[in-house]
């Protein structure tokens, strides 16, 4: 600083004949103090850059941005896919072989599923798109959204709904199988008059990877329980806890990750909570009105509106570009709030309903189509209870009817 300072005072007496001659200096004066303000600006220290700056130049520096985000989406996808992970090997501790096989041979439900997940959920969305005239581009997401197979998630909820865990797996594993040749039918039919299917990707790598982290650990959780079926009743007791607590992760994780996304249309919003409500509505409609028994009908209108929002999001972000994304990224992560809310509720309604109600319910479950639907239904209560209520309306009974 005082070599910088001596030569701003060598400029300055260089100078002092001709400014004394305009008139700037008077006799007496001192040259230091008149001439340093006006030398300055000129000689100006440039302002120290920060340490991660790649670029520096005079006053301003280049500094990359913050990728906290990004390393937190990291960290907590390794966490979230190991604990889905055990949630799953702790759902296959509920599903028996035999029955598993049954539907894969006398397959009327996982049909029933087949008709809602790829016929009632893409035309809802079709129709939404059309009554909320959004733009082109949303309507694309909203389609996809539709078109995607069922999620992981809805065979946690369908445990504590007390469904058919056979067929919620069964349904679960068809639909993404089917997925990779519904999808694209689908999205030519529908998305034909916003944009062409061609410029829509599916990642058939990600629905094979999610078709593993489904297929592998329930089937290890099949095998448990048929070992050790008193240590699966334990797994069962606490990989169902942490569902519920991977779920509520989830749903945390993705409103920080994503807080700019808050900001969209209002239509996005209203069709977001409409949408799973349509699915979980007239997926169980479908199923009472063909005569499926009550602890059925909850499991196929759980896979029906339940929809693999990670799925979407995958496509959408390799099919669209920045601009588009802008507009339309939002929508998946709507969707995957609205879906968990309804879904959350009615676990918590029927969990209400199960424990002051408990006879009413048993009667109704106990009717079907088929001769020995009340039996099954029985059976399947007692294997599939979750946390039941004993004679006096205690939590924690395995074997209570319901």
């Amino acid at each position: 600083t005082q070599r910088r300072r001596d030569g701003v005072f060598g400029k300055a007496l260089c100078s002092f004949g001709s400014l004394s001659l305009s008139g700037i200096l008077t006799p007496g004066s001192d040259p230091v103090s008149v001439m340093w303000p006006q030398l300055v600006p000129a000689v100006a220290l440039p302002a120290p850059c920060l340490a991660n700056a790649t670029q520096c130049w005079g006053a301003g520096c280049l500094v990359p941005p913050s990728n906290f985000n990004q390393i937190l989406s990291v960290v907590l996808s390794a966490v979230l896919t190991v604990m889905l992970a055990m949630v799953m090997f702790a759902m296959g501790c509920t599903v028996d072989v035999h029955k598993l096989w049954g539907h894969v041979r006398r397959p009327w439900g996982i049909f029933i599923g087949f008709l809602c997940q790829f016929g009632i959920m893409p035309f809802t969305a079709f129709a939404l798109s059309l009554a909320f005239n959004v733009l082109p581009v949303q309507a694309v997401v909203i389609l996809i959204m539709g078109c995607c197979p069922g999620g992981s998630s809805s065979n946690i909820l369908a445990y504590w709904l007390d469904g058919d865990m056979d067929l919620s797996i069964s349904m679960t594993t068809c639909s993404s199988i089917l997925a990779m040749g519904m999808m694209p039918l689908c999205l030519l039919i529908y998305t034909s008059i916003w944009t062409s299917a061609d410029t829509i990707q599916i990642p058939y790598q990600s629905i094979g990877i999610t078709l593993v982290s489904l297929l592998v650990p329930v089937a290890l959780g099949i095998y448990v329980k048929h070992r050790w079926p008193k240590a699966a009743k334990k797994i069962l007791k606490v990989g169902s806890i942490m569902g519920i607590v991977l779920i509520v992760i989830i749903a945390v994780v993705g409103g920080v990750l994503y807080q700019s996304s808050w900001i969209i249309s209002p239509s996005l919003w209203i069709i977001g909570a409409i949408y799973p409500l349509v699915g979980f509505g007239l997926g169980f409609l479908l199923a009472r009105f063909v005569g499926q028994p009550w602890h059925r009908c909850r499991t196929i209108a759980l896979e029906t509106g339940f929809q693999n929002s990670q799925l979407c999001s995958t496509i959408v972000q390799l099919s669209f570009s920045p601009a588009e994304l802008e507009v339309m990224f939002s929508f998946p992560l709507i969707y995957s709030i609205f879906q968990l809310v309804v879904a959350g509720g009615s676990v918590a309604a029927y969990q209400v309903y199960k424990r002051y109600c408990r006879q009413v319910s048993a009667n109704q479950d106990s009717e079907g189509a088929e001769p020995v639907a009340g039996a099954e239904k029985l059976e399947h209560a007692q294997e599939n209870g979750g946390f039941q209520c004993d004679e006096n309306g205690n939590m924690g009974g395995k074997n209570t009817q319901l």
